[in-house]
């Protein structure tokens, strides 16, 4: 079920009016509501794959309930192994198997030998790598004795299949999601209203900008033999923006549909293409994967700490994995390394926590400077971005060889300015409104009623005007 449907907008409200009105008095009740919508949320896609979601979440239920009756360090290690197993071994299989198939068959031939392959017809199931993240980390943190195994086997299930972030995220940690859903909720007039404001933004970001961006963004990739070097530059941008406003729009209309049920989720985008520096980027970018990366892989492997080779070891694995994370194609592995290179320099140099915060300095030079650093790392970013868009390298490279062109110099042949213009207003309201979660956070405060509904009013006018129809989110394929 995608969040810019008719289903949805139907969907919501019934679960809002049944949660909050019928099921309010127990919250074990509550629970198995959200169990139970959450299960018809994700099997709008396709019922079969919801035992999947189903066996993961019972596997680390059970992992969880062995790791509390016993402290022996041998079995505690075998339940991790099975969770691990369990876990990585069906995203291994619906994920990258065909790819590890393809790869292999595909150096025998380099080397001269010929052999043939079975390609399986795997359907990949939506939102896997994010539930397997969600369930995976729960195991390791009992494990480390972070936290408590619980026995409440709805809260578990409804932790695990949370419809507002279960396709795309966040991805939540049990220490964070976990012990909400054992908390009798009151409904918090103010907490909905800002998490109706945060939907509202979300949808905006989707449809006026991510939306209308991928049509030029995919007509240039598509294309791009047939356009000159500066349309394959714009091209790269609306890509940039159209996978901004898709996920980071994911992401803001989960967080907003969690508040009307009483939970809080972590932030996962704030303002990335803001960031000064590489490092920044990475601390604003899809945050809750970055976060799970740095807890459970970087710090395992060493961190920081250690010899230089294994701190360039460690910096190159943690990204080269982000990458493959993303999907089964060389393009995610290389579109992973090369941020690892943008990134080594600053953490070699010891400047990788520079930039920790927005600038509060009103100083002309400072001010100039931030934007010189930005747009560098803008640029930066967009040409890693041309990997991840990209169908395979070939293309990719084929692409970059149309941008360095003589043709640099000439005037880009796609100009939707209508387009253009409501992208730098966009870039401006999120500018000067950097220093919140979300763009909409606590707009009674400064502005009143009334210029309030024409704020209002103007976004879903765009919303409505401006809709492509239903297009899926681009995380969905992850």
């Amino acid at each position: 079920m995608l969040f810019n449907s008719i289903e949805f907008a139907l969907f919501l409200p019934i679960v809002f009016i049944l949660y909050w009105f019928i099921c309010h008095r127990n919250l074990k009740i509550q629970n198995i509501l959200l169990v139970v919508a959450s299960y018809i949320f994700y099997g709008w896609w396709d019922w079969t794959f919801l035992f999947l979601i189903i066996f993961s979440s019972f596997v680390d239920y059970f992992v969880g309930i062995g790791f509390s009756k016993t402290e022996n360090q041998k079995n505690r290690n075998l339940l991790l192994l099975i969770s691990v197993t369990v876990n990585l071994g069906l995203l291994f299989y619906f994920k990258y198997f065909n790819f590890f198939i393809e790869s292999f068959t595909e150096a025998f031939t380099f080397f001269g030998h010929s052999i043939s392959s079975q390609r399986l017809n795997i359907i990949l199931p939506v939102g896997i790598s994010f539930y397997t993240f969600q369930t995976l980390s729960y195991s390791i943190d009992v494990y480390k004795h972070k936290l408590e195994p619980t026995k409440n086997l709805g809260a578990f299930l409804a932790y695990v299949s949370f419809f507002p972030q279960l396709v795309a995220g966040p991805i939540e940690r049990a220490t964070n999601l976990l012990p909400q859903f054992y908390e009798k909720r009151k409904f918090e007039y103010s907490k909905a209203v800002d998490g109706c404001r945060q939907i509202l933004w979300g949808l905006f970001k989707k449809i006026v900008i991510a939306d209308n961006c991928a049509m030029h963004a995919n007509d240039i990739f598509n294309n791009f033999q047939d356009y000159n070097s500066s349309t394959l530059i714009l091209g790269t941008v609306f890509f940039a923006f159209q996978i901004y406003g898709d996920f980071s729009g994911y992401s803001d209309i989960a967080i907003g549909t969690a508040r009307l049920f009483g939970f809080n989720l972590m932030q996962n985008f704030s303002f990335p293409y803001f960031s000064r520096d590489i490092a920044e980027f990475w601390r604003r970018w899809h945050i809750s994967l970055s976060t799970w990366f740095r807890d459970y892989l970087y710090i395992p492997l060493g961190g920081s700490k250690g010899s230089l080779l294994s701190k360039i070891r460690n910096v190159f694995i943690i990204f080269i994995v982000s990458g493959f994370w993303h999907g089964a194609n060389w393009t995610y592995i290389i579109w992973g390394a090369l941020n690892a290179c943008y990134f080594l320099p600053i953490f070699l140099l010891n400047k990788n926590r520079k930039n920790l915060s927005f600038s509060k300095s009103n100083s002309l030079l400072n001010y100039s400077t931030d934007l010189v650093k930005i747009a560098f790392t803008f640029s930066l970013t967009c040409f890693a971005w041309i990997f991840f868009r990209a169908e395979n390298l070939n293309h990719a490279l084929q692409y970059i060889a149309g941008i360095f062109s003589t043709s640099l110099i000439e005037k880009p042949t796609v100009l939707p300015y209508k387009l253009i213009c409501i992208t730098i207003i966009f870039i401006y309201i999120e500018w000067i409104t950097k220093s919140k979660e979300h763009v909409l956070q606590n707009l009674q405060d400064k502005i009143s009623a009334p210029l309030r509904f024409v704020i209002y009013s103007l976004l879903i006018y765009s919303i409505i005007i401006l809709s492509e129809g239903e297009q899926e989110f681009i995380y969905f394929q992850f």
